[in-house]
């Protein structure tokens, strides 16, 4: 895993985005399944995409599927980790810990290092978003 990261978050705000890129380094599929964070309520793996030209964004209930041997972004527009009911929102400058489950590779911890929050079309506000 190289260059995770989160987005500050404004006041107010219960959720935030995090991203990262993660290599598969071994010979069979592999797949992230969950995340846990202490600062987040829950923890939800999500896609953003263009479908018929209007931009969704929706939970991934069976994960995120890791080829053998490839390297999956985890990026703003695309993967991402949604960090939901967060208490105190992210703060530019600090880490976040969350924890990454694979269904093959197990949980590895991993420091969330929180950066400017999105600018506008980002996600910022997330309006709707858990319901």
């Amino acid at each position: 895993m190289s260059q995770p990261y989160a987005r500050a978050m404004l006041p107010g705000a219960k959720v935030g985005g995090g991203y990262l890129t993660i290599t598969n380094e071994a010979a069979t599929n592999d797949r992230l399944v969950s995340a846990t964070a202490s600062r987040a309520g829950s923890v939800q793996l999500h896609e953003m995409k263009f479908d018929n030209g209007v931009m969704v964004m929706r939970e991934l209930e069976g994960g995120i599927t890791l080829p053998a041997g490839t390297t999956v972004e985890l990026k703003p527009g695309g993967y991402h980790v949604m960090f939901m009911d967060v208490q105190q929102p992210f703060k530019e400058g600090e880490d976040i810990r969350a924890t990454l489950t694979f269904e093959r590779a197990g949980s590895i911890e991993v420091d969330f290092t929180v950066g400017p929050p999105a600018g506008n079309g980002g996600h910022g506000k997330h309006e709707g978003h858990g319901k």
